[in-house]
């Protein structure tokens, strides 16, 4: 029996029981999407509009070259390297409608990750942006994969733009290293023969792949992770309802700055907004702040999702502060905590509150989200979605009583089938009663708002009590001169670790003292750091997510 506590405090006219759609697969969804919303916009980059009709005739050329071309069969996996662009979408939906399984691939990948994940996912295609082809020319030969499909960054931006774009990005930025992969194909030739051959539908039900998912899981190495079109149709369908009231079809335009080959993006900002006929704007270079907020200033968006520091680079920018908000009606960040002090600054800024939702890849990748109607930031994840259960467990996995500190798991038919070809590590993940462990730590409180305390493997012991970093973090990142701060643990003789935090600050004039007596203000005497280093940044990963794990690295070295 699980302790259901958030149901009293659902949305008004929510169901916390999932209403099931009559999409069952992802092939179903896009094809209800196209059909609805035909000549409405679907995606735009680089001032490049792609309508769901023009989506439709190119992502279905693209599945005809798959099937006919290339002869692969349903359940083969298709690998996907590149970021935001026109050429995902088309991409991603024809690999899909082909029958396919899509492999997300980082584009910033080294060619030991790459080699890998190709690997391990035994892809038989590679569609990859230009920019990245050295690094697959490195390893291809030492892969499966038969045919590599390679696209230049302007190719869907239309011949003059597309050409000047092409040439700009290799000659003048010098974007492009060189390359040499024989019998390379090319996207745009891929698409001219696709739309000659014939698109065969293929038999797909809610229980074959729809991705492998690469994810460092709880522990350990770079697994896939394996969603089922059941597991994505039911996340969609699971965030739409209970955002029923906020989100209205035919109306949003949603700003994707995280990559779509991130499951985040992918499924809330690829798929969700899709499914609701939305105008997507992708953007490619998000840490262009100039061009990203120039790219805001152009459209009417009512939607914008993120990670904490992206929001907070945001807020620090003077110039987005001029943005017009009047339609902002939606904030969401995911990927990593929100902080107090951001999702404040956030509100002053843009009068549109910061939501909060939680997941993993391995939930497809909803968990929890926040209420819309919440008054103001509260530091939780917010509740569980329809049709998800949410517990609190200790070591031995019994369940914990209501504000007691242990792992967050859940449940749903958003949780993953298991890992590919690692059964031994899907055991270790998910139970035989279909319960996800998160390797998360946190509580919930009695109205059923669950809160992240920290990660297991980040957690700091100090003499015996532990220290979790976000907390540290969230204390040094509301004196006004802390931009970021990361804190991890280095060993020490007697207490066996003692609190370091990294800081990035605006005012050369902080002094390590400044730091220790601020937090010293706000936290208990073994939580307060007793080392601070200054730095110009923070290492990250291309979603934005702070690297601990690096900086604890170091400290090894």
């Amino acid at each position: 029996m699980v302790n259901k506590p958030w149901l009293e405090n659902y949305p008004e006219g929510v169901s916390p029981e999932l209403q099931e759609s009559d999409d069952k697969t992802l092939v179903d969804v896009f094809n209800t999407a196209v059909n609805r919303f035909n000549d409405n916009p679907a995606y735009d980059n680089m001032g490049v509009t792609m309508t769901f009709r023009k989506l439709e005739e190119r992502s279905r050329a693209f599945a005809a070259y798959l099937q006919q071309d290339l002869k692969l069969k349903k359940g083969d996996r298709v690998a996907i390297m590149m970021p935001n662009l026109l050429q995902y979408p088309i991409a991603l939906f024809g690999a899909l409608r082909a029958g396919m399984v899509v492999v997300n691939v980082n584009p910033l990948y080294t060619p030991r990750e790459l080699k890998h994940q190709l690997c391990d996912a035994e892809a038989k295609v590679l569609v990859v942006v230009s920019n990245f082809a050295n690094t697959v020319e490195a390893v291809i030969k030492e892969t499966p994969v038969e045919n590599v499909i390679i696209t230049s960054l302007g190719d869907q931006l239309g011949t003059a733009k597309g050409t000047v774009v092409n040439f700009v990005v290799k000659y003048i930025k010098k974007m492009v290293p060189k390359y040499h992969i024989p019998n390379a194909l090319s996207f745009k030739q891929a698409l001219r023969k696709g739309r000659r051959r014939q698109y065969v539908n293929p038999r797909l039900n809610g229980d074959d792949l729809a991705f492998l998912q690469y994810t460092g899981g709880t522990t350990g190495v770079s697994k896939g992770a394996m969603l089922t079109h059941t597991n994505v149709v039911s996340n969609l369908n699971q965030v739409d309802q209970y955002y029923s009231k906020l989100l209205v079809e035919n109306e949003e335009v949603i700003v994707t700055a995280l990559p779509l080959y991130h499951i985040f993006a992918l499924v809330v900002n690829g798929l969700l907004f899709l499914k609701l006929g939305a105008h997507n704007i992708l953007i490619t270079n998000p840490r262009d702040l100039p061009a990203f907020i120039a790219d805001l200033e152009k459209y009417p968006f009512t939607c914008l999702t993120g990670v904490n520091t992206l929001f907070n680079a945001l807020v620090h920018n003077d110039d987005f502060a001029k943005v017009d908000f009047s339609q902002l009606k939606m904030s969401l960040g995911g990927g990593m905590a929100v902080q107090k002090a951001v999702a404040d600054k956030w509100m002053e800024v843009t009068k549109c509150r910061l939501l909060e939702g939680y997941g993993l890849t391995e939930s497809s990748p909803v968990l929890t989200v926040a209420p819309s109607d919440l008054p103001a930031y509260n530091g939780s994840i917010g509740l569980p979605i329809p049709g998800t259960d949410l517990r609190i467990v200790d070591d031995q996995g019994k369940p914990l009583p209501l504000g007691e500190t242990g792992e967050i798991q859940g449940r749903g038919p958003q949780v993953m089938k298991g890992y590919w070809k690692r059964p031994e590590a899907t055991a270790e993940t998910v139970d035989k009663d279909g319960w996800l462990s998160t390797g998360d730590i946190g509580y919930m409180d009695e109205r059923g708002y669950t809160f992240i305390v920290d990660r297991k493997k980040d957690m700091i012991l100090v003499s015996g009590f532990n220290v979790f970093p976000n907390e540290v973090e969230g204390v040094a990142v509301t004196h006004p001169a802390i931009i970021e701060a990361a804190a991890i643990g280095v060993p020490h003789p007697v207490s066996g670790e003692e609190v370091k935090l990294v800081v990035v600050s605006n005012d050369s004039k902080l002094t390590k003292e400044d730091v220790i007596s601020h937090c010293r203000k706000n936290l208990t005497g073994y939580k307060v750091p007793r080392h601070v280093e200054f730095r110009d940044e923070l290492p990250k990963t291309n979603v934005g997510k702070i690297l601990r794990r690096l900086l604890r690295d170091e400290q090894q070295a």
